[in-house]
């Protein structure tokens, strides 16, 4: 069975979007232990599914030295933004969490080390696989 899901980082630092309903889906973060945040999220299929495409559109064909930046959702709902920095072969991610959407106040913003864009592609692959299923 396919997971309905997607992990970035290592064990001290990490983000997670898994599917736990039909538009429900949990977003998890842990910083060491130290920080963590674990909400739960309106979002359909279609908007994780766009996430996704937007995503692996940067991950085809990196360009050495080009950022890019991703939201879930383009309005004032988005509760996950990623903005990626290439590193080496991969990128390293800076991850803003708004639990109550784009939230100046309640926010959770961390760094994920270098990630591999071989293993990101193959991450983002699953997820969008698993959800066209």
């Amino acid at each position: 069975m396919e997971q309905h899901r997607i992990r970035l980082g290592n064990d001290d630092v990490w983000l997670e979007l898994a599917r736990i309903g039909a538009d429900s889906w949990r977003i998890t973060a842990d910083w060491s232990s130290w920080l963590t945040a674990d909400f739960t999220a309106d979002l359909s299929a279609a908007e994780v599914m766009d996430f996704v495409a937007r995503v692996l559109s940067h991950l085809r064909a990196p360009s050495p030295g080009v950022r890019f930046s991703a939201a879930v959702t383009p309005g004032r709902n988005n509760p996950l933004r990623l903005k990626a920095e290439p590193v080496g072969d991969g990128f390293a991610f800076f991850v803003r969490l708004t639990p109550n959407g784009d939230d100046d106040v309640c926010h959770l913003q961390m760094e994920i080390d270098p990630i591999s864009t071989l293993e990101l592609r193959e991450a983002f692959r699953a997820l969008r696989a698993a959800l066209v299923v």
